[in-house]
């Protein structure tokens, strides 16, 4: 095969990291200050944090553009709200409400159960509540219907006596009364039917709901806020109580930064006890001890810095940020342990600012690919549907830039310092000029405490510690013997076998009660509806988007509703035309004509006001536009439901819409799975791309890309075995999983290029020689730093946690395993000139 010069990047970008690293060491102060004084300016954003915090969940975890929100646009402005008339039937949102699930584990429609459950309901409705100096009740804020506010069906139709429940034979779904009827469904849970009817035997749980007025936003919050006091204090003997609001998701969502706000402490102390255990050394002037210490500091510094300029500039700060720090901690540390071994390799004799050039030169490059691949991959992740992600991405991308300029600034200043000690032969900690051989009649301590300054007289090197020699002499032998390579790939094989498997059984979807801490009340409230009020799914509406015959019963036909009631979680229909038609067959009035049908529709409308609410009137009176309702069972998944729903609507002859305002948190189905995809392809892309420019290799540039690709198809898949679903979350997590899984896989190919060897089995070692160590440090210290969020109370953290271990251990596989052996398969994986 032809050669030809693939280093034109490369070559000149060594050669100018080796000068920028001989004047660093040059002016070491300089560039020691500038960094701090730059990050305590930025730094001062932090004041505007809480400013600056959005974590309205329904904008930062639903798609921006997502289809539903156009459709409530159209339901708001076509249908709009009766303050006077309220209906939870009808409701564009999730309305503003109170709720509580009474349960027992017998049956709960006992008149000692009921009598509880009364009690509860009076104290709820009897509730006095300070706003403004003023006090107010439930009957100041309820919605209301027909001048009363709202009430609960179950405890009408028992007339909130407790004793009548002996004498009300209760019918299930539906209870008909005085020519009303009342959906028990979503009073009554768990029910037992007798046999062959649907007469109630026996329930499980019973919920109560209690709507507000959306008028007074900071009133009604003051109202909710004293419900959640009042319940959560109520015992009872006869049942268990769970409840929610409205708002309780959103509250306490915002609580989930402070779970973890102690782990950032605990988390950069194992950084800081890691990184200088494992760069210690016995010899009391070649140690690191500070230069560990100064890489976790260079790594808070780039926080502060990327964090305080986004805040300066107005970028809102979302909760999931918050995982950012111990993300930005594990590469920061990579960058240290790489060039820290680039500096152990450089000749002792030279001077120091020749030993931070030759330094910059090896690792320079190195640090700089996985920085830009990093960053990419974040800044490409900025183009995502979801706020969340977008905000992640972005704090993430501009604190990765931070954290590189501060390696090869503050990081390199500090390690020039430390060289000219080391070249004074001075000790770490007391800074005494120290020999370097015991002398004679000293004691061992004195030579443990007080001695230092040892390196290798023939190679004038550092001498190298006991596990870079294990890479060295051992491992990488090792791994290169022919029949390790196949054992390579038979465990490659298994590996991505069992990859595509979780990949095929991979779930999408948030589930909202994962944005709640584990801990929280309303996570026992979600629990009870999953268990007793499952059966009965969406009660969804259907616009009818244009004027149409409704009095025309082959017109009728074209509405799609046999359509619709043909599908298996379709239970019933509920509409103002169908009512209309019952209530003119029962008062014998004829309504096939177009006038008769708009001359009677007047006086129904005057008895059934309710019905109202679904139909936009022209202003010469006719039907511009109208809605009904669709009755679903939980007989498939939401996702399933929603995209049937819209399918036929879309191919009905009359125009039609569908909306349900959980459709608004539904839409993420629709979008999370291309949008990942496309977003993990682009960067691929742009992965390949970087390492074609950078490494002097083409074909080891390709295996640099089938490295991400194989991580993210063993994360994606082992993350579904790990119960981890495809949402917003692991979206985040998952796009920063793109950077990370090319960082040890291109340090290992570029070490491999970089190799004078000849032989393809000893560049391979002598890559594992130079950067085994860093990488095993580097993989060790992203752990460390995560390690801690596996016992937070938050599902966020826990799922970045997750993700990133998958991550760090299969990019360590790679790098360590994988890549090694199959660049050893190529002899002419070289430099090509």
């Amino acid at each position: 095969m032809a050669r030809f010069h693939s280093d034109c990047i490369e070559k000149p970008l060594r050669i100018c990291f080796e000068m920028m690293g001989h004047f660093i060491a040059s002016h070491p102060w300089w560039f020691l200050i500038a960094p701090l004084i730059l990050s305590a300016s930025l730094g001062s954003g932090f004041y505007l944090l809480e400013d600056r915090m959005s974590n309205d969940i329904e904008e930062q975890f639903t798609p921006v553009d997502g289809r539903a929100k156009l459709e409530r646009k159209y339901i708001q402005e076509t249908f709009p709200g009766n303050d006077s008339m309220f209906s939870r039937l009808r409701l564009s949102t999730d309305g503003n409400y109170a709720a509580l699930i009474a349960t027992s584990d017998k049956n709960i429609l006992t008149v000692e159960s009921l009598r509880d459950i009364l009690d509860l309901d009076y104290k709820v409705r009897s509730m006095v509540v300070q706003f403004d100096s003023q006090s107010f009740g439930y009957v100041d804020v309820c919605a209301e219907a027909m001048g009363s506010c709202t009430s609960n069906d179950i405890l009408d139709i028992i007339e909130h006596k407790s004793n009548n429940i002996d004498t009300v034979n209760l019918t299930y779904p539906w209870y008909f009364s005085d020519f009303r009827r009342f959906p028990l469904y979503l009073s009554l849970g768990s029910v037992k039917l007798c046999k062959e009817s649907s007469n109630v035997e026996s329930a499980r749980a019973i919920q109560l709901r209690y709507y507000l007025r959306e008028e007074n936003k900071t009133k009604t919050d003051v109202w909710l806020e004293s419900f959640i006091n009042l319940v959560s204090n109520i015992s009872s003997t006869s049942v268990q109580v769970s409840f929610s609001t409205s708002m309780s998701m959103q509250w306490e969502f915002k609580k989930s930064p402070a779970s973890v706000i102690y782990l950032f402490s605990i988390t950069y102390a194992i950084a800081i006890t890691f990184s200088i255990m494992s760069c210690w050394r016995l010899d009391n002037v070649r140690t690191k001890v500070w230069v560990a210490a100064c890489g976790v500091l260079s790594t808070g510094l780039a926080v502060l810095s990327g964090f305080g300029a986004l805040l300066l500039l107005d970028q809102p700060f979302v909760m999931t940020v918050a995982s950012c720090p111990f993300m930005i901690l594990g590469i920061g540390l990579d960058d240290m342990f790489i060039m820290i071994s680039s500096w152990q390799r450089t000749r002792v004799l030279d001077s120091v600012p020749d030993r931070l050039a030759e330094t910059y030169k090896d690792a320079a490059v190195s640090i700089s690919i996985t920085t830009l691949t990093d960053a990419l991959a974040l800044f490409l992740g900025c183009s995502s549907p979801f706020g969340s992600v977008r905000s992640f991405c972005l704090y993430a991308g501009i604190s990765i830039c931070f954290c590189y300029l501060y390696a090869i600034t503050f990081l390199g200043a500090f390690m020039a310092l430390n060289g000219r000690r080391e070249a004074e032969n001075k000790h770490w900690f007391t800074r005494a000029k120290i020999p370097e051989d015991l002398p004679s009649g000293s004691s061992n301590a004195f030579g443990v405490c007080c001695v230092g300054g040892r390196y290798d007289r023939i190679t004038e090197r550092e001498e190298t510690g006991p596990t870079s020699q294990m890479f060295e002499c051992f491992y990488g032998p090792f791994l290169t013997h022919k029949w390790i390579k196949a054992c390579v790939f038979f465990i490659y094989a298994c590996y991505l076998a069992v990859s595509i498997y979780g990949c095929c059984i991979l779930q999408e979807g948030l589930d909202r009660r994962n944005l709640a801490l584990d801990d929280s009340y309303i996570v026992n409230y979600y629990n009870n509806q999953e268990d007793h009020f499952s059966e009965y799914s969406l009660n969804v509406m259907v616009a009818v988007k244009q004027p149409f015959a409704y009095w025309d019963e082959d017109e009728l036909k074209n509405l799609c509703i046999s359509d619709f009631e043909n599908l298996s979680f379709v239970n019933s229909t509920f509409a103002w035309f169908l009512s209309f038609k019952e209530f003119a067959n029962a008062t014998n009035l004829n309504i096939s004509s177009q006038e008769a049908f708009q001359t009677h529709l007047t006086r129904f409308l005057e008895l059934k006001s309710v019905f109202r609410q679904d139909i936009n009137f022209t202003a010469d009176k006719k039907i511009q536009a109208s809605r009904f309702f669709i009755q679903t069972l939980n007989k498939t998944s939401t996702k399933d439901m929603m995209i049937r729903l819209r399918r036929i609507a879309e191919e009905c002859p009359v125009e039609l819409l569908v909306y349900h305002p959980a459709f608004i948190y539904f839409d993420q189905y629709t979008v999370i799975q291309d949008n990942t995809i496309q977003t993990i392809l682009v960067a691929v892309v742009v992965m390949l791309v970087v390492s074609l420019i950078l490494i002097p290799n083409p074909l080891c540039s390709l295996w640099v890309a089938f490295a991400v690709v194989s991580v993210i198809v063993g994360v994606t898949g082992f993350m579904a075995l790990w119960g981890v679903n495809l949402d917003s979350i692991s979206m985040i997590n998952l796009v920063m999983c793109i950077g990370f899984s090319v960082d040890f896989s291109s340090h290992i190919s570029y070490a491999f290029v970089s190799s004078s060897k000849s032989d393809v089995n000893e560049k391979a070692a002598d890559a594992l020689a130079r950067l085994g160590y860093p990488i095993f440090q580097g993989a060790m210290s992203t752990i460390l730093g995560v390690v801690v969020l596996s016992v937070s109370g938050s599902y966020i953290f826990r799922t970045f946690f997750k993700i990133v271990f998958l991550v760090i251990a299969f990019g360590l596989l790679h790098g360590l395993v994988f890549i090694p052996v199959f660049l050893t398969l190529f002899g002419a994986c070289g430099k090509w000139w």
